[in-house]
């Protein structure tokens, strides 16, 4: 059984930063892809930033230049560093591993970016 445990999230002011992080923990292939997702009221859930076990990343064009992603493939954790926040990124952001035909969510996480 796997699990993510995502942390990191809260109410920051447009301009702020904030830095989520997930933890996965159980049987976990080593070639994989996490990422983070989210998913704001009323819209569907969205691809944020991916990154493979070899460090390829890619990124919705909403966040580039603001939002980075990052890993520790020995402590099976997944990173999001996002500055220059918006209003329009508040959403639940969700921690995604995936590999083969499996896939694996976090509980989510509260984003809320005041103007």
């Amino acid at each position: 059984q796997v699990q993510l445990v995502e942390s990191g999230g809260g109410l920051v002011q447009a301009g702020g930063s904030l830095r989520l992080s997930c933890a996965a923990s159980g049987s976990i292939f080593s070639i994989n892809t996490m990422g983070w997702y989210r998913q704001a009221p009323g819209k569907q859930r969205e691809l944020v930033a991916g990154i493979i076990s070899g460090g390829s990343t890619n990124y919705a064009d909403s966040v580039k230049g603001r939002f980075t992603i990052s890993r520790d493939n020995a402590k099976n954790s997944v990173y999001l560093q996002m500055n220059g926040l918006k209003p329009e990124d508040t959403a639940v952001y969700y921690c995604n591993l995936a590999w083969l035909h499996y896939s694996y969510w976090g509980q989510g996480t509260q984003v809320t970016v005041s103007s």
